[in-house]
């Protein structure tokens, strides 16, 4: 019985050493690119933007370690009961068959468990929903098979982002499949408002790096959002079956600085400070509907004023008018 034990301990032993070697040598393997997909990785993509960091938070802090304590638990209770309770070991088995102790633990813990785990998915959710006023509007159109793309705070009518060929991906080196003929450009630091929709069937607006994913309904527009924190060029694809080319509609976000992004909406027919304006005629606009206001009331004070004082004059005449009589 002893020796059975140390056995399955050292088989136990071996086996995480044989797993942590091979998670660290995949690591060590693994170099991470930002933006796209990583050779060999077996993580999530590194975070470009708040919401993926929050997302790999609740992945690697939360959701990691509980299911890593949950597994190894299991393993070692059915290792435990296999020993112990094996045939050999136990030949005379037990008459019991409930415990009531042991059912309201099973019980309770699984729900204390889904209660954690439910205060930080609550948490994210509410961050994803709980978008910032954002900087600038960019409208998303899946087509079959591919995007489209309109910026109407800058006065950018929609063009067409298709997959890059595969010479042309070649030539430039960036990754096929992936890279697209128009990218979305954004100026980094700026909180950019997505509105998600489907021209024909449902599609999916993904990308990893931004923690991105959210349906493209036809007859509805769906919203999200996302903060670039670093300049680069980024990668996405719809993640929806969307049809025979599902796999060829790639998205591509180039994020630069605020001067690349305007020189790239004047290059578009568009108007760099549209949004600007529009912001500033919305900071105005308090201020001189106050002004309106204060003039308007100073003018109904005066006019109250100037009814006080001739109203003394109209009640002395008449009475002038008796005395001279």
């Amino acid at each position: 019985m002893k020796s059975s034990l140390q056995g399955m301990r050292t088989l136990a032993a071996g086996a995480a050493a044989v797993a942590m070697t091979a998670f660290c040598s995949a690591q060590a393997m693994a170099q991470e690119v930002l933006g796209q997909p990583t050779p060999k990785g077996i993580g999530l993509q590194p975070a470009a933007a708040p919401l993926k960091e929050s997302a790999i938070f609740f992945h690697n802090g939360i959701l990691m370690p509980i299911i890593t304590a949950i597994t190894l638990f299991v393993a070692a209770l059915l290792v435990w009961v296999i020993v112990r309770y094996n045939r050999r070991a136990n030949p005379v088995p037990a008459k019991f068959s409930h415990n009531t102790v042991v059912e309201v633990i099973w019980t309770l813990v699984p729900v204390l468990i889904l209660v954690f785990i439910a205060i930080f998915s609550f948490r994210l959710l509410f961050q994803y929903n709980d978008m910032p006023r954002p900087d600038l509007t960019v409208k998303a159109v899946g087509y079959q098979w591919y995007w489209g793309y309109e910026y109407p705070d800058h006065e950018v009518g929609e063009f067409i982002s298709n997959m890059l060929p595969e010479d042309e991906a070649q030539a430039a080196g960036v990754p096929y499949r992936l890279a697209a003929t128009e990218p979305m450009v954004v100026p980094v630091g700026k909180t950019v408002r997505v509105l998600v929709t489907g021209a024909d069937v449902i599609h999916a607006f993904a990308l990893p790096a931004f923690g991105l994913k959210i349906d493209a309904i036809p007859g509805r527009v769906n919203e999200t959002w996302f903060r670039a924190e670093r300049e680069g060029v980024y990668y996405g694809q719809c993640s929806e079956l969307c049809g025979v080319d599902h796999a060829f509609m790639p998205i591509e976000i180039r994020v630069v600085s605020q001067p690349e992004f305007e020189a790239w909406v004047a290059g578009k027919g568009g108007n760099p400070a549209g949004l600007a304006a529009t912001t500033a005629v919305e900071a105005t606009a308090p201020a001189a509907n106050e002004a309106t206001v204060d003039a308007a009331a100073e003018g109904e004070a005066a006019a109250e004023e100037g009814a006080e004082a001739a109203a003394p004059q109209e009640t002395a005449a008449p009475a002038d008018a008796a005395a001279a009589n």
